[in-house]
């Protein structure tokens, strides 16, 4: 039974989305955090867009040099963190959320993360030219746990993704391989290990 808890616990890990929120402000970002947390994900939060790209990997020269962000190498200095989404505040100090969106974009590593931006002012020109840039959704605070909701599909359109582009790099596909063991010489043959008698 304990087995049978740690089997379901890890599992549910391994299919947990984890979702970089970014927000300026301490109490959306709590109430951001609250909500994905209450929603099943697993939530990073930062204060900034710099932060979330340092966070990624992303700040400094590592783009320039076109290397590999930092979170994509799993290295002894660097845990190997998988973002699913990033969810950012629009209106920041330094770094506004619509820019923080066209950086991601830009990125050869982190392009197709989705991205979703929100903001307490509802502004038509800027929503469009966010959903032009590359935005899955724009969410009006306060982020309700309806707006939560919208996240799964844009995320498991992001998981099924990987999966296509995960199977593309290997050789030998399901079909391929059974294929190889139907029509294989040795499929009919027995086999002995060496030392072995059979009665």
């Amino acid at each position: 039974m304990a087995v049978e808890m740690a089997l379901a616990t890890t599992m549910a890990t391994e299919t947990q989305f984890h979702v970089l929120a970014v927000d300026d402000c301490l109490i959306d970002r709590k109430l951001i955090e609250r909500l994905l947390k209450t929603s099943s994900y697993q939530v990073t939060a930062v204060d900034s867009g710099s932060k979330a790209l340092e966070f990624l990997g992303l700040s400094g020269e590592n783009e320039l040099r076109d290397s590999k962000p930092a979170s994509v190498y799993p290295d002894p200095y660097h845990q190997h963190i998988e973002i699913n989404m990033i969810i950012t505040d629009y209106c920041m100090p330094g770094m506004t959320g619509y820019d923080l969106l066209k950086k991601i974009k830009e990125s050869k590593y982190f392009k197709d993360i989705p991205v979703v931006i929100m903001s307490s002012e509802n502004v038509p020109s800027r929503i469009n030219r966010c959903l032009k840039e590359g935005a899955e959704e724009f969410f009006l605070k306060p982020v309700q746990l309806s707006d939560v909701n919208k996240l799964r599909p844009h995320l498991m359109k992001g998981r099924c993704k990987e999966e296509e582009e995960e199977e593309e790099g290997q050789p030998n596909n399901k079909r391929k391989g059974m294929e190889e063991i139907v029509n294989s010489p040795d499929r009919t043959r027995t086999r002995y290990n060496d030392g072995l008698e059979v009665v």
